[in-house]
């Protein structure tokens, strides 16, 4: 889990999905197949952050899980219920990650907690997220783009917050990621011109 509060370069556009919204899955299609655009023909690597310890961080895993257990031909996996990526050794999976592909373009993918109105949404943006932070870890910097989810409100106690976020939740979301996730790498991002599939319903600079 990372904390949304400070974590992200100042006047960086993110974009936001609500996984309730009745067209989220063609919204999340369309913003990252215009962020996966800059990989180029670089190695993609989805890096799944998060434990099955913690019902609001396992988000992260779920999804990992769920895309590992497709036949994907473009998206590197990393990050699963029975192998997670998470605080004690996410270190060495990124040396693992680095090793077993040449440069790659990674997207991280982990929970977070976030304001009222945000539960349930995705965040999408530039640049890496730093996980632990929620939690006051000190843990390198992750991803050339990420995707946020947030699970629940932050604010006090968030160690207990998470514990108790709703597991209906966590599943449905990433349920959506997941489909999203398997349906871009059907896609060729490498050739095609960037194009929206569909106009997402929010640009917003800084946090909401």
């Amino acid at each position: 889990m990372n904390s949304k509060n400070g974590l992200f370069l100042r006047n960086r556009v993110k974009e936001y999905v609500s996984h309730t919204d009745t067209n989220a899955i063609q919204q999340l299609k369309s913003i990252l197949f215009s962020h996966l655009q800059k990989a180029g023909k670089r190695p993609v690597a989805i890096v799944c952050i998060g434990t099955d310890r913690s019902t609001g961080d396992s988000l992260g895993p779920l999804v990992g899980t769920k895309l590992s257990g497709l036949d994907l031909k473009k998206l590197h996996v990393y990050g699963t219920l029975s192998d997670p990526v998470h605080a004690v050794n996410l270190k060495e999976k990124l040396a693992e990650i680095e090793q077993a592909h040449k440069h790659p373009f990674i997207v991280a993918v982990d929970a977070c907690l976030g304001r009222v109105k945000s539960v349930g949404s995705f965040q999408i943006g530039d640049g890496p997220l730093k996980p632990g932070a929620g939690v006051q870890k000190e843990l390198p910097e992750v991803g050339d783009i990420h995707i946020n989810g947030i699970v629940n409100v932050s604010g006090f106690m968030e160690y207990f917050v998470l514990q108790n976020t709703r597991l209906h939740l966590v599943m449905s979301m990433a349920n959506t990621l997941s489909e999203s996730l398997s349906h871009i790498d059907q896609m060729d991002w490498t050739r095609e011109k960037s194009r929206s599939l569909f106009t997402p319903i929010q640009n917003i600079t800084g946090r909401i």
